[in-house]
């Protein structure tokens, strides 16, 4: 597995060598269709058509203000696009896209770095949120744009009936989905409702996606900080010990705590929660206008992940703006970026009809709660402010992740699996991935 795995991640820096040659010489003169006027920025987003129609309506607005033309494309199939147009030599003018994906961006040589004190507002992020946007070399090369965390979404009308309150700990957590999974919460009669939902398919990092809120919380972490570099992290005792409690209380255990083919689940098919048949979901607030409609505003409420025996850290993750290592349209681009994250921009971002493309507000002058004029949005904001953590940001962490996944989602689903060396041998992985970025220390 390892062998395999260090195979894998030595053929994606030969193919991110490849492109940072081919992005490095994008410079003046590199010219693409849709952004050949100086006053004309080319901006992608990675967006199917509802939040993309939000993203219309707020470049619109900039326009309109600033009289910079906008050549808007929602691109779907983000980075394999981002890649071709990067081996033509031809990148757009600004890209916002996740966060995890500056490191990666950056080590291929996709991104001009940003000076922070240059974009008007700058002041109104706070230090935590600019922190993000640092790459290896001290640098930014991002401007913070949206934010979320984890929250617990939980169906209160089920509480209710079986005379149980949320959860607070992970012992409470764990009686409160047996009692969903045995009590007969929906009162159909049947055995046919889990306590929670969980995608824990290894497919693109689900299992760690899913799993860093535990794994914060419980004490341990993926990689470490050391001096200049990073370090593994995954077979400490807290790792360990957290991970066999993972695999014992939630996958192993013989009362339907979880969705059947949770070990298979992706986001897209972990819908157990909106279906009507589960009770718990840690997930992100985009869900929250799902799950107004199905099962229905009035039947869940979104409450603090419980604490572990580290305390409540979730994730959190959201996007950036970015700038394309290309041609010279500076100015433009920090007016947009300017726009983006103003109080205005932001509020145009988070309403509307479509899908908001802002869930909490990077500028710390708003509050998602009262701009939304919904109260569950503050629980998503203190989350985020005050127990979150984001995945590091500097390094490229899709191998990193991805390969946690795979070790995680292959304990889970061998329950009689030593999760000690399992993870002893995951951490020998994460030290290759790191040593092929030069930062294992």
């Amino acid at each position: 597995m390892g062998v395999r795995r260090r195979s894998r991640r030595l053929a994606a820096i030969i193919t991110v060598a490849g492109l940072a040659f081919g992005a490095a010489a994008c410079g003046p003169g590199s010219d693409s269709a849709g952004s050949g006027d100086p006053n004309t920025l080319e901006v992608w987003t990675r967006s199917n058509p509802d939040p993309a129609a939000t993203y219309e309506r707020v470049f619109a607005a900039f326009t309109k203000k600033t009289g910079i033309k906008i050549d808007y494309q929602p691109v779907i199939n983000f980075d394999q696009q981002l890649q071709s147009r990067a081996s033509t030599k031809d990148l757009p003018d600004v890209m916002i896209n996740d966060t995890a994906l500056m490191g990666s961006y950056q080590s291929q040589g996709l991104l001009e770095p940003v000076d922070p004190a240059a974009i008007e507002g700058h002041e109104q992020i706070t230090d935590k949120t600019w922190a993000s946007t640092v790459g290896i070399d001290g640098e930014h090369y991002g401007i913070p744009y949206s934010r979320q965390a984890q929250t617990l979404m939980i169906r209160t009308d089920w509480l209710k009936k079986l005379g149980l309150r949320a959860p607070t700990t992970w012992a409470e957590m764990i009686g409160v989905a047996k009692a969903f999974a045995e009590r007969d919460p929906d009162g159909d009669g049947k055995k046919d409702t889990y306590g929670m939902v969980v995608p824990g398919s290894a497919q693109n990092g689900y299992a760690a996606w899913w799993g860093a809120s535990f794994l914060w919380s419980g004490g341990a972490k993926i990689i470490e900080p050391e001096g200049r570099g990073y370090r593994p992290a995954m077979d400490s005792a807290a790792a360990v010990r957290t991970v066999t409690w993972m695999k014992d209380k939630l996958f192993c255990g013989d009362n339907g705590v979880i969705q059947p083919g949770a070990i298979s689940a992706v986001t897209g098919t972990a819908t157990n929660f909106q279906d009507g048949n589960a009770g718990m979901y840690l997930t992100g607030p985009y869900n929250i206008a799902t799950y107004d409609a199905t099962p229905g505003k009035d039947t869940y409420e979104v409450v603090p992940f419980p604490a572990g025996p580290a305390g409540s850290t979730v994730l959190a993750d959201g996007e950036n703006v970015y700038f394309g290592a290309r041609t010279g349209k500076t100015g433009q681009e920090q007016a947009l970026a300017a726009f983006l994250i103003s109080p205005e921009g932001q509020k145009l971002a988070m309403t509307g009809e479509n899908q908001p493309v802002v869930r909490i507000p990077v500028n710390a002058t708003l509050d998602a709660a009262q701009v939304r004029d919904d109260p569950r949005w503050s629980v998503v904001q203190k989350a985020y402010e005050d127990a979150s953590e984001q995945f590091p940001n500097a390094p490229d962490f899709a191998p990193i992740k991805q390969d946690t996944a795979d070790a995680l989602n292959a304990v889970f689903t061998y329950c009689g699996s030593d999760v000690g060396s399992s993870l002893k041998e995951l951490n020998d992985t994460l030290a290759g991935d790191l040593k092929d970025q030069d930062l294992l220390k």
